[in-house]
């Protein structure tokens, strides 16, 4: 959709990325201690090439989405690849172009960086957002294991 505008985060997009993030989170019933959340917003504004970068989407002037994503080597691509790690979209904005407008900003900048490979995890319930995956990206028959905490 064209009314769609996606574009770096700024400092003053604190208070919006912040309200963003936190439902993010909730969606996953998952919290993190308020550090993190300082210490996220600042990484996402740094200008190291190997920190985290953040997106906001605005529909009229309005943050309705926010993507995370990072570039690291990887063994397999000598170029490196993509990770998306954290998109969301407001529940009020939803099957309205954003999440996709937001996966295709992150591979245009992967792009734009020489890096073609790009992606993601998300959880086997989250059915709405799988169909759009299922549009933007291919299924991989990879299982994540993760350190037990």
């Amino acid at each position: 959709m064209t009314d769609i505008e996606i574009r770096p985060l700024t400092a003053q997009d604190k208070p919006h990325w912040a309200q963003l993030w936190f439902a993010y989170l909730d969606f996953y019933d998952t919290s993190l201690p308020l550090p993190v959340y300082e210490a996220t917003f600042k990484a996402l504004l740094s200008d190291d090439p190997h920190s985290p970068f953040g997106l906001l989407a605005l529909r009229n002037g309005t943050p309705v989405g926010l993507v995370h994503y990072m570039f690291h080597a990887h063994c397999w691509r000598p170029e490196g690849i993509c990770y998306l790690q954290d998109l969301y979209t407001d529940e009020h904005a939803r099957a309205q172009g954003v999440g996709r407008a937001l996966i295709e900003a992150v591979y245009a900048a992967a792009d734009a960086r020489g890096v073609p490979g790009v992606y993601w995890t998300t959880q086997d319930f989250n059915a709405t957002a799988r169909r759009l995956y299922d549009k933007v990206g291919q299924l991989t028959p990879f299982i994540k294991y993760a350190r037990p905490e």
